[in-house]
C-alpha cells in the first residue's frame, strides 16, 4: 500500500458555488483501525453548503465537503477484520478534519464509521443513508419517547424526515407529519399515521389531531419558533443546524442534534443498514453529478424541494 493522489471536490475559499472546483488530494495508507475506500458516490447535504460558505477554522483550504460515502474497500489497516478488500460499504465522514470529507475518489476513515451497504441498494442509494440516518437516530434517542407516544415531524416529504418517520415507527411511536397535497401519499408510505397540511399553521394543524400537543417534535424543516406550539407542555423538540430559542416556553426541552458526536456509532449504522435492507427506510437519489458539476449539485440541493439527495458520482 502507498500514498496516492485522488480527485476531490474542493472548496477553494469561503463563498458561493463558484468556489467549488476539482482538486487533487493526497490520500494516505489506512492506519490501525482505519479503512481506505474507493468512493463511488457521495451525497450532497445542507451541511456541505454551510461548509462552503464558512470554511473550516484552523484548516487551510481547499476543503472537501461530504459526510456520506459509498464505495468499495480498497485497503484495511491493522486490526480491522470486519471487511475484505472489494466489499461494498457506506461510511459517515467528518468533513472538518484536515483530510476533508466524503466527496473524493479515495478516503481514509475509522472502521467504526463503516458498514456494508444495505441489501438490494446501489452505491448511490447507500450514500444517502449514513449521516441523515444517524441524525434521525440521535434525535429520537435524545427525545426518549415511549411506545405509544406522539411524534410530530416537519418537512415530512424530505429525506431526513423519511428516516425519522421510519425509525419512529420501529420504536412504536404515533407519527404526525406535514406534507403538500401532492406528497401526502408519499409521506404516508414512509409510515406517518396522520398527515397534516404543510405551511405556517403547522402547530395548529397538529393540535387539531393531538389537542394536548405532540410529546415530541423533530423539526427537519427549520420552522423553529413557528413549530414549537405543536409540542405539549414539558415536551421535547429536536432541531437541526444548531437552533435553540433564547427562552424555551412552557417547560419544553429544545435540543439541537449534533451528528458529529455519533459518526462512529457502528451499532446504529448496522441498524440503519438492517432496516434499509428490509425496506423500512427508503433510500432515494434525486440526481447524479460528476465532481466537475459539484457547484450545480449544491445549487439544486440549496433550492430545496428534493425528494431525496443528489449525489456526486466518481
Amino acid at each position: 500500500m502507498s500514498t496516492k493522489e485522488a480527485r476531490a471536490v474542493g472548496i477553494t475559499a469561503p463563498g458561493g458555488p463558484e468556489v467549488l472546483e476539482v482538486v487533487r488530494r493526497e490520500v494516505r495508507d489506512p492506519g490501525p483501525g482505519e479503512v481506505r475506500i474507493a468512493v463511488r458516490a457521495a451525497a450532497v447535504n445542507p451541511t456541505d453548503i454551510g461548509l462552503r460558505q464558512r470554511g473550516v477554522e484552523d484548516v487551510p483550504p481547499p476543503w472537501t465537503p461530504g459526510m456520506d460515502a459509498a464505495g468499495t474497500v480498497e485497503a484495511v489497516g491493522e486490526g480491522v477484520d470486519r471487511f475484505e478488500v472489494g466489499e461494498e460499504v457506506m461510511a459517515a465522514v467528518n468533513p472538518r478534519r484536515p483530510e476533508g470529507g466524503a466527496q473524493a475518489e479515495f478516503i481514509v476513515v475509522p472502521a467504526a464509521s463503516v458498514v456494508p451497504i444495505p441489501e438490494g441498494a446501489t452505491l448511490q442509494q447507500a450514500s444517502t443513508l449514513p449521516m441523515n440516518g444517524l441524525t434521525a437516530r440521535l434525535g429520537l434517542e435524545t427525545l426518549a419517547l415511549e411506545p405509544g407516544q406522539t411524534l410530530a415531524v416537519t418537512g415530512g416529504a424530505g429525506l431526513l424526515a423519511s428516516y425519522v418517520i421510519g425509525l419512529a415507527k420501529e420504536a412504536g411511536l404515533r407519527v404526525i407529519a406535514d406534507a403538500r397535497p401532492e406528497d401526502e401519499d408519499l409521506v404516508k408510505s414512509y409510515g406517518a399515521d396522520v398527515v397534516v397540511p404543510r405551511g405556517e399553521d403547522f402547530a395548529a394543524a397538529v393540535r387539531e389531531v393531538a389537542p394536548e400537543g405532540a410529546d415530541g417534535l423533530f423539526d427537519t424543516a427549520l420552522l423553529h419558533e413557528r413549530a414549537i406550539g405543536a409540542v405539549r407542555d414539558s415536551g421535547g423538540m429536536i432541531t437541526v443546524r444548531g437552533w435553540r430559542p433564547e427562552q424555551p416556553e412552557r417547560g419544553i426541552r429544545v435540543e439541537p442534534v449534533m451528528v458529529f458526536r455519533v459518526l462512529e456509532r457502528t451499532d446504529w449504522l448496522e441498524e440503519l443498514r438492517r432496516l434499509a435492507s428490509k425496506g423500512r427506510l427508503r433510500l432515494r437519489v434525486a440526481g447524479e453529478y460528476p465532481p466537475e458539476e459539484a457547484a450545480e449539485a449544491q445549487r439544486v440541493m440549496d433550492a430545496g424541494g428534493l425528494r431525496g439527495r443528489v449525489v456526486i458520482v466518481f
